[in-house]
C-alpha cells in the first residue's frame, strides 16, 4: 500500500539539519516523510502538515481518529530519539509534552500538542518563576523513579565541554577578549558535582524549549537529557534562557527554588558562558556580544565576592 505522505520537508528543517549535521543528513532527510508516513499508518493517525522547527529532527502535525491532535517527531539521530524518549517516560505526569506512542525501529515518535497549536499557547505571567517551578518539578519527579540509561554530566563535562572550551581557546583569533578567557578557564577547575542532587537533566533550556499549555503553564520540550548535578539545569537556564534579560534574576531565583547555593551554581554558569561565548565567536554568531557581556558578569560577580 502506498503511504501518504507531506511530500519533501521544509527548506527551514532542511537547512537546519544540514548546518547541524552536515552533508550525512540528505539521504536521511529524503527518507523522513516516508517514516513520519510510515509512523502515522501504523498509528492510525492523519498527517496534516509540516512544522518547521527543531535542529535534530523533522515535526509533522497529525490526528488520532477522535480528531485529537498530536505532533510527530522524527529524529536524525536514533540515539538523541532512544535518550529523549527515556527522559520523557522519566517525566509522565510531569510538566513536558506527553509521550502518546514510539517506535524504535523508525526513530519516530507522537507526542502531546501543548496548548492546542504548534510552539504552544500564552504564558500567564510570572514566567521566570512558573519556568522555574516546572524546572524543579521535573528535577523532582525524576528523582523519585528508576534513573533511565541516559549519558552522565560527568562524562559530558569531561569528554565533550571541557576539551571543546580548551581547543578554541588555543585555536580562535580572540584578541583583546584573550584574557578574559583565560581567567575563566583557569576557574573551570573550582566546580564539583554534588551527587546528593543527581536527576534526569534537560541540559538544553533554551527559551525555544519552554512552551505553554492552555492555562499558561510551562512545559519544557525537547531536552538534551543527562543525569548529573541538578545545579548544571539551574545554570544553562540562568545563561541561557535569555541573554538580554534577568541573568541576575534567574540565578537568585534559581537558588531560591532548588536550595541549591548560587556560589554552587556560579561555576558552572562561567563554564556554559564561555563554551557559548568561543562556539559563537568560532561561527560568527550575532549574539557573541551578548553573551561575552553575560560570561564578564559571572566574572566580576566573583571578584565582587571576594572583596
Amino acid at each position: 500500500m502506498k503511504l501518504h505522505t507531506l511530500g519533501e520537508v521544509p527548506p527551514g528543517c532542511r537547512r537546519r539539519l544540514l548546518d547541524h549535521y552536515g552533508p550525512a543528513a540528505e539521504a536521511w532527510l529524503r527518507d523522513a516523510p516516508f517514516l513520519l508516513a510510515e509512523a502515522a499508518e501504523r498509528w492510525k493517525l492523519s498527517l496534516k502538515s509540516y512544522h518547521d522547527a527543531g535542529h535534530a529532527s523533522a515535526v509533522a502535525l497529525a490526528t488520532t481518529g477522535d480528531e485529537t491532535p498530536l505532533i510527530l517527531k522524527a529524529w536524525y539521530e536514533p540515539l538523541r530519539y532512544r535518550h529523549e524518549t527515556a527522559a520523557l517516560r522519566t517525566w509522565t505526569g510531569g510538566p513536558t509534552a506527553g509521550l502518546a506512542e514510539s517506535a524504535d525501529d523508525l526513530s519516530v515518535a507522537a507526542l502531546e500538542l501543548v496548548g492546542g497549536r504548534p510552539g504552544g499557547g500564552d504564558s500567564g505571567g510570572c514566567e521566570r518563576q512558573t519556568v522555574a517551578a516546572a524546572i524543579h518539578g521535573l528535577h523532582e519527579l525524576a528523582r523519585r523513579r528508576p534513573q533511565p540509561d541516559l549519558p552522565s554530566l560527568d562524562g559530558f563535562r569531561r569528554e565533550v565541554m571541557l576539551p571543546r572550551i580548551r581547543k578554541r581557546a588555543r585555536s580562535l583569533d580572540l584578541g583583546a577578549r584573550r584574557a578574559l578567557v583565560e581567567e575563566t578557564c583557569a576557574k573551570l577547575s573550582s566546580f564539583r558535582e554534588d551527587a546528593t542532587r543527581g536527576t534526569v537533566l534537560h541540559a538544553d533550556l533554551y527559551r525555544e524549549n519552554v512552551i505553554f499549555d492552555g492555562a499558561g503553564h510551562p512545559r519544557l520540550i525537547d531536552p538534551h537529557p543527562l543525569v548529573g548535578d541538578a545545579a548544571f539545569d539551574w545554570a544553562f537556564w540562568t545563561v541561557y534562557y535569555d541573554l538580554d534579560h534577568e541573568v541576575t534574576e534567574r540565578l537568585a531565583t534559581a537558588a531560591g527554588i532548588s536550595r541549591i547555593p548560587v556560589p554552587e551554581i556560579t561555576p558552572w554558569c562561567r563554564a556554559l558562558a564561555v563554551d557559548g561565548f568561543l562556539y559563537y565567536v568560532e561561527i560568527g554568531d550575532p549574539a557573541e556580544p551578548k553573551i561575552e557581556k553575560v560570561l564578564f558578569s559571572f566574572l566580576a560577580s566573583d571578584v565582587e565576592g571576594a572583596e
